[in-house]
């Protein structure tokens, strides 16, 4: 309405000043052309006189040209010199206008403009030229995927494209595959747990809540780990749980962001449900917090980086010490990656029953393949760890360096 009533107006304006000239009557032209003649005849006689004077004309010359002049001025005097009032003829053209402009300024408008635009409404935000290329290009991201699966970054940028455009069950699928291909790191557990999250509509109970408490464990001072884990809590009713978490991650936040008024506020909120007297606790160890984990950093030795490619592939994983050399867990990576930090956990073991938390040593090996096979084969680049204790907090350090026979 705002709009219509200031388009309204200038085209009001626009009329207050075209349309008083067209609609009243012009004034009458009257002019004397006798006396005009007369006068211009007195002047035409006052330069032929001083002429004369002045010797540029003889007298002949000028007797001649003063007849030229009185039988000039006696025809002119014998036009009528009275011309008749004019009256003006462009009332007819104001009511064109009035007509006229309105309704040509409504159907250009209709043709070439956009009233949606008009109310802000999420359904054109939707239509925007930036987020039609936005699709595009994550479609063509998506296609090459298809192309070359083990791209995790890929998965990663198109999950984080997807949760953006708000389509997200396909963000879920591209997250899953970035965890697959790059396992147990936080930033991918947490943006997965998340996605999967907002499907489930918010509810963080079940894998999301797993997720979340594994990247805990990684790193305890997440800040989106703490946040969604103080939400996994308060849902299920866990609020002395969900207010440790909370409380932990207060101080983490900048000073007056939104985010700590915001915490503060569920703080204060969640301080309700808790009875008068309770001391906030520790977060209860979990299976997800207690499962195997085993640290580990995988660099290559300088005088095998020239028989190596940057888009080699890398398999960091372990093995049991006797019996199936089947992995209880695995990592792949590439060359470019390197140095690379890894954890192995439970989530990795390619069998349910085949996994880290069911031996007390393992082997630790990183290999590199050119073939992209997990199995071994001659040729490739190995770095081995032959005992390592699970119950061993430290960070186990494998350095390629040898090759396999």
């Amino acid at each position: 309405m705002l709009f219509l009533l200031i388009s309204s107006v200038l085209i009001l304006i626009a009329f207050l000043i075209i349309l008083p000239p067209l609609w009243r009557k012009q004034p009458a032209i009257t002019s004397d052309l006798d006396q005009r003649n007369i006068a211009i005849a007195r002047q035409r006689l006052a330069e032929l006189k001083e002429q004369l004077q002045a010797g540029g004309l003889t007298q002949t010359l000028y007797d001649e040209q003063l007849i030229e002049l009185e039988q000039a001025l006696s025809d002119d005097l014998d036009i009528e010199s009275h011309v008749n009032p004019i009256q003006s003829q462009g009332r007819w053209m104001a009511w064109v206008l009035v007509l006229a402009v309105p309704l040509l300024s409504a159907s250009l408008y209709w043709t070439l403009g956009n009233y949606q635009s008009l109310t802000p409404d999420d359904q054109s935000v939707a239509t925007t030229p930036q987020r039609e290329q936005m699709i595009s290009m994550v479609a063509g991201l998506a296609q090459r995927l298809e192309k070359q699966p083990a791209d995790a970054q890929g998965w990663l940028m198109l999950g984080r494209s997807y949760k953006y455009l708000e389509e997200l069950p396909k963000a879920v699928a591209a997250f899953e595959h970035a965890y697959q291909l790059m396992g147990d790191q936080p930033e991918i557990m947490l943006l997965y747990a998340d996605a999967l999250a907002f499907v489930n509509n918010e509810e963080l109970a079940g894998k999301p809540a797993e997720l979340v408490f594994k990247a805990l464990a990684i790193e305890p001072e997440n800040v989106t780990g703490l946040w969604l884990g103080g939400m996994a809590k308060a849902q299920t009713g866990e609020f002395v749980a969900a207010m440790g978490l909370w409380k932990k991650l207060e101080p983490l936040l900048p000073p007056g962001s939104e985010g700590l008024q915001e915490i503060q506020s569920m703080i204060a909120k969640l301080a309700t449900e808790i009875p008068e007297g309770t001391e906030l606790e520790e977060v209860a160890a979990t299976p997800a917090l207690t499962a195997a984990n085993i640290a580990v950093e995988v660099s290559l030795a300088p005088e095998v980086q020239n028989s190596t490619n940057p888009t080699d592939t890398v398999f960091v994983y372990a093995q049991a010490l006797s019996g199936p050399q089947m992995p209880l867990a695995i990592m792949r990576k590439q060359v470019s990656d390197l140095p690379l930090s890894v954890n192995l956990t439970d989530a990795m073991a390619m069998m349910p029953t085949m996994k880290l938390s069911n031996f007390a040593q393992v082997k630790l090996l990183a290999r590199i393949s050119k073939s992209g096979n997990a199995m071994k084969q001659p040729g490739d680049l190995i770095g081995v760890i032959e005992s390592v204790t699970l119950a061993d907090p430290s960070t186990h350090k494998i350095v390629i360096n040898d090759q396999v026979k």
